[in-house]
């Protein structure tokens, strides 16, 4: 595990002097994290986590381009220890993240309604979380991915609340809220394992959706959702210093 994060903290680290032709004008104060925290409620059974930036949290969004392929999507990370089986995935080796993201050209999220207009499929801008496996991953600027499988393993274990793509991504529909400058979200206990005691960072970052070639779920020289672009990242070095309060 150790190594993985190592390959992380250079990969996101590295990345940062790239120069990054599609990430738009993203790079603002919206996305400088000034502090980062976790910390737990046993009134309410929950966690709550915190981004806060030197801008408005949650203010700047992707600019749409149309489609799926292509389309931009922004985040704030945060990269933790727990295992994949602690917020429903089988086990299978990757860094467990919580992103909380913005993306207007597709909506992810078929099971809740965020913007609350009875339409299920049009509120991808509005900001929302997805537990994530990441491995590291050359084929893209920032080293990394979400991690894909092959949508014919049947032996693939994925939370319910998967949005039914073929990667490791669940769709949790956990309350996010933007106030100021901080971005923050409420998890239940009770949906990753009862885990409280965990090490993690923060991270804001630009990625990008590709659904060339393999059956419309990512082409083999790119992924189908890689890190393109770190802005900032709290503990400065992506070393996972933090723990939960």
């Amino acid at each position: 595990m150790k190594q993985i994060f190592l390959l992380l903290g250079v990969s996101l680290l590295t990345v940062q002097g790239f120069a990054c032709d599609k990430c738009g004008n993203y790079n603002n104060e919206d996305f400088q994290i000034k502090k980062v925290s976790v910390k737990h409620s046993p009134e309410i059974g929950a966690t709550i986590w915190e981004i806060t930036v030197k801008g408005t949290a949650g203010k700047t969004t992707p600019t749409p381009v149309g489609q799926l392929n292509g389309a931009p999507v922004l985040g704030y990370v945060f990269p933790t220890t727990l295992k994949p089986t602690d917020v429903g995935f089988g086990d299978t080796e990757g860094i467990v993240a919580l992103a909380l993201t913005s993306h207007p050209d597709f909506d992810d999220t078929p099971l809740w309604d965020e913007n609350t207009d009875r339409n299920f499929a049009n509120d991808g801008i509005i900001w929302h979380p997805h537990w994530v496996v990441l491995t590291e991953d050359k084929r893209v600027e920032g080293g990394l991915a979400v991690k894909q499988f092959d949508p014919k393993d049947t032996t693939v274990v994925l939370p319910p609340t998967n949005p039914g793509m073929p990667m490791y991504m669940d769709s949790p529909g956990f309350q996010v809220i933007t106030k100021g400058n901080t971005i923050r979200v409420i998890v239940p206990d009770y949906r990753m394992n009862n885990k409280t005691d965990f090490s993690y960072d923060g991270v804001a970052a630009f990625m990008q959706v590709n659904t060339g070639g393999d059956g419309g779920h990512g082409s083999g020289d790119k992924p189908m959702l890689g890190v393109y672009k770190v802005y900032s990242v709290a503990s400065g070095n992506l070393s996972l210093p933090y723990k939960v309060k």
